[in-house]
């Protein structure tokens, strides 16, 4: 492909709503252009970067026994009614309505559509299992689309959907896919994770996610220090140790207890509730420094509303945060919401800032952490005021305890006795489920087993964001001056770059170069445009090509051209007439793919 005659609207000027390393590196490199926020067209360099990466996940699917269909991009309601997700999908689900007042949405998620389609035309155990798998079209309605192709309104996926007799087949499913994504991903040249993830939207027991490491990552990501485990932030456990003794913050507030006095709630040991004045201080940090008291001695107090619209209240240690993907699953809703100052102030009779869990006249959930603490400071659910030596469970009983708090770095590991969490940035590109009974048991996409008996059906999904997974890469792969292709997903292997085109001798060599090198099944992009040096090798960088040949009159006096890997940062000189067999040398067999 020659430059000259190519779409590749490169850009000096940074563009002034990228985020992130990616968008702003797609946009000057001539590859993505904005329609309108979260939507993006795709030009050509981008489009052929898709493809390849299209092809390997095409490939690996068809190797593990997947079979490719296409589904449509709108589905009625009544599928998503029969799933129940119709209203429990939230606002990121773009409904809409035909010229006869049916409603559809754009499907961010096909779950709905391939189960139905299965319900109807499977009716024996021996058709099963079947894995069925797209590349298509999604739409989910972000509230926020950011950070270009990683938080998109519109994008490309591959979703597949399996279907078995029992859970046990469908758990050798989901290893096998598991295999198969990490097969996907290691062709695509890209360092990644797999970590244990919550289901979210899609449902189910089981599910990982693939993140590719990026300090730029949207995900937090948890990982032990010592043994296997690794977990999305939002997913990950933490460990539920026995309460240890708060200590004294500054020697006065409270007495060591026993272990014994822990369990009776301090009642051996700690002073009786005690409500001090503390004038416009409503944060943990703010009373804390005020009272002299170490964040772990606080009981913070968060007020949630629930999917019925009553109040719930919450409570995690002072130096802990709520984690609202585990509350949101305890409440069997995708999305929870805090209740606002007026809700709180009519409910409770005291502002947010100053409330805690002695005599609440609402529901209270506790974090594991906050069982058996003693001496602890609370709000004291009037203006202005905190309560110090609380104790659990003498002065306050939680109608429930859970883990609903984020892990930490340093945090014990769940899993092990060695280790401790670290935290690392992830850019989520794959995600597989188990989703058991969920969608089939709802739908009734049930088969006859070989004793005649009528049997729900076991699903799994399995989802790769192609588009996503494409700006991944260019987070985990440039520099200051561009992207730094995989070879494997570059849009092309070559980019040749004649200094002076117009000159015969150059002219003559380089398109030598470009017919044997094409011939040889290598993508080859030839720079012929009519433009300085400088900008030629400013663009080379931009764009990413993996590896650069530079032919010009100097190199030509001595008979050689000039051969450099993108982000190596070392050049050397080939003869011209060992070119298009040393480059090709150099590139390997070209890829199934390309």
């Amino acid at each position: 492909m020659r430059w000259r005659t190519s779409f590749i609207p490169t850009l000096k000027e940074e563009p002034s709503d990228a985020e992130v390393t990616s968008h702003r590196l797609l946009v000057r490199a001539g590859m993505i252009r904005q329609v309108s926020r979260g939507v993006y067209d795709f030009l050509p360099l981008a489009l052929r970067s898709l493809r390849k990466i299209e092809a390997i996940v095409r490939e690996e699917m068809d190797r593990a026994g997947a079979q490719e269909l296409l589904m449509p991009v709108t589905s009625p309601a009544e599928l998503w009614q029969d799933s129940g997700r119709w209203e429990v999908y939230g606002k990121e689900l773009l409904r809409f309505k035909d010229r006869h007042e049916r409603d559809f949405c754009l499907a961010p998620t096909h779950e709905e559509v391939v189960t139905d389609l299965v319900r109807r035309d499977v009716r024996s155990y021996r058709e099963l299992p079947m894995n069925l798998y797209q590349i298509q079209t999604k739409f989910r309605d972000e509230v926020r689309p950011r950070f270009g192709l990683m938080r998109g309104r519109e994008f490309i996926m591959k979703d597949a959907y399996s279907f078995h007799l029992d859970r046990e087949d469908a758990e050798r499913e989901y290893r096998n896919m598991y295999d198969t994504y990490r097969r996907i991903f290691t062709r695509c040249g890209l360092e990644f994770r797999a970590v244990e993830a919550d289901s979210g939207a899609i449902g189910g027991s089981l599910s990982h996610e693939f993140q590719v490491l990026a300090e730029s990552g949207e995900d937090a990501l948890a990982a032990c220090s010592a043994c296997d485990y690794a977990a999305n932030a939002q997913k990950a456990e933490s460990r539920q140790a026995a309460p240890e003794s708060n200590g004294d913050a500054d020697g006065t507030l409270a007495p060591t207890l026993s272990r014994g006095e822990r369990e009776q709630g301090g009642a051996a040991g700690s002073p009786q509730p005690e409500t001090v004045p503390t004038p416009g201080l409503k944060t943990v940090p703010e009373v804390a420094a005020f009272l002299k008291v170490p964040r772990e001695r606080f009981i913070k107090t968060m007020i949630y509303r629930t999917p019925s619209g009553q109040l719930l209240a919450v409570l995690v240690r002072g130096d802990h945060e709520v984690n609202e993907t585990k509350l949101g699953n305890l409440l069997d809703t995708i999305a929870v919401e805090m209740a606002d100052e007026d809700e709180v102030q009519q409910a409770v009779g005291a502002p947010l800032g100053f409330l805690g869990p002695v005599n609440l006249p609402l529901e209270v959930w506790a974090d594991h952490a906050v069982r058996g603490m003693s001496d602890a400071v609370t709000g004291a659910n009037r203006r202005d005021a905190h309560t110090i030596h609380v104790s659990q469970p003498r002065d306050f009983t939680p109608a429930r305890f859970a883990d609903l708090r984020l892990v930490r770095a340093g945090d014990a590991c769940p899993r092990c006795e060695a280790g401790v969490i670290e935290e690392y940035r992830g850019i989520e590109v794959g995600h597989v489920f188990y989703l058991g009974r969920k969608y089939s048991e709802a739908m009734g996409a049930t088969i006859l087993d070989s004793q005649g008996q009528e049997r729900v059906m076991e699903m799994g999904c399995y989802g790769i964001g192609v588009t996503r997974l494409m700006a991944a890469a260019i987070e985990q792969n440039n520099d200051a001056n561009g992207i730094i292709w995989p070879r494997s997903i570059a849009p092309f292997h070559v980019l040749l770059l004649p200094l002076n085109y117009k000159e015969a001798p150059v002219r003559e060599v380089t398109d030598g170069i470009y017919q044997g090198l094409s011939e040889a099944g290598h993508e080859v992009l030839l720079d012929d445009r009519d433009e300085r040096p400088g900008v030629k090798f400013k663009d080379a960088d931009l764009v990413g090509i993996p590896l650069r040949v530079t032919i010009g009159a100097k190199g030509l006096a001595k008979g050689s051209v000039e051969l450099r890997w993108r982000g190596e940062g070392v050049t050397s000189e080939v003869p011209v007439d060992e070119a298009v067999e040393r480059i090709g040398a150099a590139l390997g067999e070209p890829e199934t793919t390309a």
